[in-house]
């Protein structure tokens, strides 16, 4: 029996089937990009507002109001007041998988220096109640954009994807509370699909146009910790009677670094960084107490039980070394630890490929070293028992700019958290069109 009329058929159906495939893929593509590109001046009126209208963590009471509203307007699902002020949009369209997309809210307490006509002039109180100039210094304010603008094109989009879509505005990453605070308020409790994959995009400053997606470990852990130096305050003309916190927290600053220098091996990463130092407020008195604002970041536990021990240590040979009782020995308090972020392989590798099309293949990197930079964005999913992932860099910087900067000798025209942050406009587009194009992928089989 000849088989190869048969199987020449059955190649000749298989390849018209890829081809009729192929072609729908390109059609949706490129109605994703037309939906994004003539929705973009809405979406940067949301976005200029939301810029100049930054709130601090777990007071993004405006913002949140925000995305309830759009998202109520185009038929979702919306849950309100998650984790504080989180919101959440769920749109179901049949059987499916679940992929949601998380974008945070939250600011960074930075004076703006950007000088743009949408600058934010705000203040914000701080948690310490200290009232404090606000910006988005990291591209919150585009995160959120972009999630209004993608959960659009998702409706206009549901003859071509079959699933449930659920979208998270989610409060305080900056403290890397938020996340944990959505779970903890039993999210999935409240009718929340827990989902088969979990995405997000966050601003970085390469130029427009390009992204980052590597594969395993991308972000640091981290650990935010304030240390409490105790002491005996009195007059600054009689040092003798007292017990200075303010020399024992300058020591301890000093001290905390050669844990990095001289118990973690040079092989090995690790980043303690000091932010803040709070004590006193007269020239001649010595304080009773001196605050100390910490941050960790590591790639594994042993680093990280290395640096909590080695500040632990240091703190008690200060004390003793200043004769103290024990009742005034400095006091430790870990704030919030967030785990290294690892995005997973399949998912990455498929949202990559189905990106070649918008940003060509050259624009999309992946060979890039993890950063020291840490999110909190997987814990929305880590104690489900599916935790697939995957968190992309999206570039934001005007290309100008970067050619300015690398003329200059430096990598960057700006970085995260610094005052002159600035998102290019045509971030905005580009960015929905990415977001939408890599989750209609995830829907895909």
């Amino acid at each position: 029996m000849n088989l190869l009329p048969g199987l020449f058929q059955i190649a000749i159906f298989l390849t018209v089937f890829m081809l009729k495939t192929m072609n729908l893929q390109a059609q949706v593509n490129a109605q994703v990009k037309q939906m994004a590109y003539t929705d973009s001046l809405r979406l940067v009126d949301i976005f200029k507002d939301i810029h100049q209208n930054p709130e601090l963590a777990f007071m993004e009471v405006r913002t949140s109001n925000i995305v309830a509203k759009e998202l109520t307007a185009l038929g979702y699902n919306v849950h309100t007041g998650i984790g504080q002020t989180g919101v959440v949009g769920i749109l179901k369209n049949g059987a499916g998988p679940v992929v949601m997309y998380r974008a945070d809210m939250d600011c960074n307490a930075v004076k703006e220096t950007t000088g743009l006509p949408y600058a934010s002039n705000s203040t914000g109180v701080n948690a310490s109640g200290i009232e404090v100039p606000v910006m988005h210094a990291c591209g919150h304010d585009a995160h959120i954009t972009w999630l209004l603008g993608i959960a659009r094109i998702m409706v206009l989009l549901k003859k071509d994807w079959k699933g449930t879509l659920v979208v998270v505005a989610q409060p305080a990453e900056e403290i890397g509370a938020g996340a944990k605070a959505m779970v903890k308020d039993k999210m999935y409790d409240k009718g929340i699909p827990v989902p088969d994959f979990l995405f997000g995009m966050h601003t970085r400053p390469v130029a427009v146009g390009k992204i980052e997606n590597g594969i395993g470990d991308r972000m640091a852990g981290t650990d935010q910790l304030d240390v409490t130096f105790l002491g005996v305050g009195g007059h600054g003309a009689s040092p003798e009677f007292t017990k200075d916190p303010i020399v024992m927290a300058c020591n301890a600053v000093m001290q905390y670094q050669t844990i990095i220098s001289r118990n973690i091996s040079a092989q090995d990463v690790g980043v303690l960084t000091v932010g803040a130092f709070q004590s006193g407020n007269a020239n001649n008195i010595i304080p009773s107490s001196a605050l100390l604002k910490l941050n960790l970041r590591w790639f594994d536990e042993k680093t990280r039980n290395t640096l909590i021990e080695g500040i632990k240590r240091i703190n008690e040979g200060i004390a003793v070394a200043n004769n103290l009782p024990e009742d005034l020995y400095p006091k430790m308090e870990i704030k919030s630890t967030s785990y290294p972020l690892a995005n997973n392989k399949e998912m990455a590798e498929k949202i990559n490929a189905s990106l070649v099309p918008v940003l060509g293949k050259r624009n999309i990197i992946t060979d890039i070293p993890p950063l020291m930079i840490s999110e909190d964005f997987h814990y929305l999913v880590l104690g489900n028992k599916k935790t697939v992932y995957d968190y992309v860099f999206v570039g934001i910087a005007n290309n100008n700019s970067i050619l300015t900067a690398n003329k200059e000798g430096k990598q960057y025209p700006f970085y995260n958290h610094n005052s002159d942050y600035e998102v290019d406009l045509s971030a905005i587009p580009l960015g929905v069109e990415i977001g939408a194009t890599a989750i209609m992928a995830m829907f895909r089989k």
